[in-house]
């Protein structure tokens, strides 16, 4: 069985080559001949990788429309950028949305690159296609690899790759990416959606067995586990690779399997919570501009540094945010220095007024996603 022999190939020749001499008994004397099971699982590894890539970029796609949508309408809303946690300057929810979407773009795209490049696998039993050679000569053995490569839908690989681990590697990094990409989307959905803050909203709440007004942010929560999880079992598939000694590894080649496995579930489960999270998703511009006003026009204290330190020096600017800081109104504060006599202190303080590119940097990312055919 497959304990006893060390992979599950073994035990599932005898199954096949049966079922074959059913139909064709000549035709079962070639199943399995000249290949070696690691031929035959790195293959069927490679089919399913090239097939969760495939579902998972799906769901990329559709979350990054989503998100898309938002950006478009949200374009000029302003919100507060936060920076460890605390307010920093004005930002705009557009260009949130933006920034979750071109990062989940770029890994939906790197995901397509990967599983378009992942090789078949057929090397026998050390590596040298010797069986093959000896069967039908170097010309054809040359030739098998690629032969069979199309069969089963991958590339020809260059040479096998028994101990040379990059395509696995290269998925589980592409997974990984993914997972993380809508890892920081769900992460801050979930730091918007507290109640005191209800900046988001999602349309699926998840709700609790003892507290009947909870409204869980469910999927952000499980995205957010994945995420937490993903980068250790990555890492897991390149102490596997290297690890891969001789002309076939001595268990690292076993290692990858429950890793790979893994991750290509949670790759799968991440990206479809996000789908569903971004579908359902609403900012609220209201709620946001509440949020920036909290600290009375301190979140424009480096727009204000950049207008006043030249009027009343560096040592008074601190001074007035501090005594901001300690309560006292900070419009009053400016509008009481004879320096700044001249100045629009409303329009110095509204945050509407210090977005800096934030319009332009969301214009720029949704045409980027528009070029590569993500649509709302």
């Amino acid at each position: 069985d497959s304990v006893s022999g060390g992979n599950p190939v073994i035990p599932l020749i005898p199954i096949v080559r049966a079922r074959v001499a059913r139909e064709d008994q000549d035709a079962a004397t070639w199943v399995h001949r000249g290949a070696t099971s690691q031929d035959i699982l790195d293959t069927a590894l490679m089919n399913v990788g090239r097939e969760v890539a495939g579902r998972t970029a799906q769901s990329l796609r559709a979350t990054a429309g989503a998100l898309l949508g938002l950006a478009q309408r949200h374009r000029d809303d302003p919100a507060a950028a936060r920076t460890i946690t605390q307010h920093a300057v004005p930002t705009t929810l557009g260009l949130k949305a933006a920034t979750w979407m071109r990062g989940i773009v770029r890994a939906q795209r790197r995901l397509g690159d990967v599983a378009a490049r992942l090789p078949a696998q057929l090397g026998g039993a050390g590596g040298t296609l010797a069986s093959f050679v000896e069967l039908f000569g170097p010309d054809e053995a040359a030739a098998l690899p690629a032969r069979f490569a199309a069969e089963v839908g991958l590339q020809a690989p260059e040479a096998p790759w028994h101990t040379d681990r990059w395509p696995i590697t290269e998925l589980g990094d592409a997974l990984a990416a993914a997972v993380a990409a809508v890892g920081v989307f769900a992460s801050d959905v979930a730091l918007l959606a507290r109640t005191e803050i209800g900046e988001a909203a999602v349309a699926a709440p998840g709700g609790s067995s003892a507290m009947p007004q909870k409204q869980n942010p469910v999927d952000a929560v499980l995205i957010r586990s994945a995420a937490l999880r993903a980068p250790g079992l990555a890492a897991q598939l390149h102490l596997a690779a290297g690890l891969a000694v001789d002309e076939r590894p001595d268990g690292a080649w076993h290692a990858e399997w429950p890793a790979l496995q893994e991750l290509m579930r949670l790759a799968l489960g991440a990206a479809a919570r996000a789908d569903a999270l971004a579908a359902g998703l609403t900012l609220d511009a209201d709620r946001a501009r509440q949020n920036l006003d909290l600290t009375g026009g301190l979140i424009v204290s480096e727009r204000l540094g950049a207008v006043l330190t030249p009027l009343i020096g560096a040592a008074r600017f601190s001074q007035l945010i501090a005594g901001a800081g300690a309560g006292a109104p900070l419009a009053d504060a400016i509008r009481a220095l004879p320096e700044a006599a001249g100045l629009d202190v409303d329009a110095l303080l509204d945050p509407a007024e210090y977005l800096g590119l934030a319009a332009s940097l969301t214009d720029q990312a949704v045409r980027r996603a528009l070029q590569e055919g993500i649509r709302p």
